[in-house]
């Protein structure tokens, strides 16, 4: 749960953007997103180089070299939010929009994969350098406090709480579930190596995060120091539908950023008579709402857990 300092710091960032001209919520997050991925692929970028020089292995940062960008190259260090967070107000706009914002969006090898379907039409809509330098300043100090905050789940709290403002706003979030629901949940049904997991709706991919995270704590030497099975995981394991096209934007950025390289994420109404999943997959996890209107007979024994 947010509180304190960071939560008024959250609350505090929400009207920058607010007073910048963005007053849409769900456009808000959309932008928080992107620009917490951008932070997010500098630290794990320097964290897998840490690992890898560590246990002796070879690393290719993505940000070595000139890195193209259309027709133009640019030096890749200049990509890296904690290079271009010094830059002027007026320096860092150009570079975010014409070179970092292009650079997510083309980041993943597969046009086919959940990112690059979704990113496709994604839009940097911070209108001026003076907006972006503030909400740069202001996700830098978010993010130490996270780091002073010393919990696992601290990241996911912040973002829980940004989620939580749809709700509020009454855009979006009728079905969020909060954070320490999805974990129990995950935690009573045990998902391991082999599942092939799906959330029918899945929105910001909340249920799928989680199960990959309880899979890492778990399974970790079973699932990533095996081909086959860490194939499964990247590539096979997770299954997610919605028809909001950003929210599937955002999952796909959420799953990303915890290291599931291509998930499953695609455009769906698993209501609909033509949907044509039949024991496909081997755990559901999904809000229970969700269930009890995909599953209508199931929804008394549901409500009944949840008493």
């Amino acid at each position: 749960m947010i509180t304190g300092e960071l939560k008024n710091k959250i609350d505090s960032l929400w009207n920058i953007f607010w007073t910048g001209g963005l007053t849409n919520p769900l456009e808000v997050i959309e932008q928080m997103t992107y620009l917490m991925f951008i932070r997010d692929l500098d630290d794990s970028d320097n964290l897998r180089a840490k690992e890898c020089a560590m246990l002796g292995l070879p690393y290719q940062s993505i940000f070595a070299g000139e890195v193209q960008i259309g027709d133009r190259k640019i030096e890749g260090s200049q990509l890296k939010w904690s290079v271009f967070h010094d830059f002027p107000a007026g320096k860092m706009y150009a570079v975010v929009q014409e070179f970092v914002f292009p650079f997510i969006k083309n980041l993943h090898s597969s046009k086919e994969s959940a990112y690059s379907k979704y990113m496709d039409d994604a839009i940097f809509k911070l209108p001026t350098p003076l907006l972006l330098d503030k909400v740069v300043t202001a996700l830098d100090e978010i993010y130490r406090l996270m780091n002073e905050a010393q919990s696992s789940d601290v990241r996911g709290d912040v973002y829980e709480y940004l989620l939580s403002k749809l709700s509020q706003s009454g855009v979006n979030g009728q079905f969020r579930t909060p954070r320490h629901i999805i974990r129990m949940m995950v935690e009573l049904m045990q998902p391991g190596p082999d599942d092939v997991i799906c959330d029918p709706a899945c929105g910001t991919s909340g249920f799928l995060v989680s199960a990959g995270e309880y899979l890492k704590e778990n399974y970790k030497e079973e699932i990533f120091f095996n081909k086959q099975k860490k194939d499964h995981y990247m590539n096979h394991m997770f299954h997610g539908y919605d028809m909001d096209r950003t929210m599937l934007r955002i999952g796909a950025m959420n799953m990303m950023t915890h290291g599931v390289e291509n998930p499953i994420i695609e455009y769906r109404d698993s209501l609909s008579d033509q949907n044509p999943d039949r024991e496909k997959y081997t755990l559901i996890l999904a809000n229970e709402a969700v269930i009890c209107r995909l599953i209508p007979e199931k929804a008394r024994n549901i409500k009944e857990f949840a008493a």
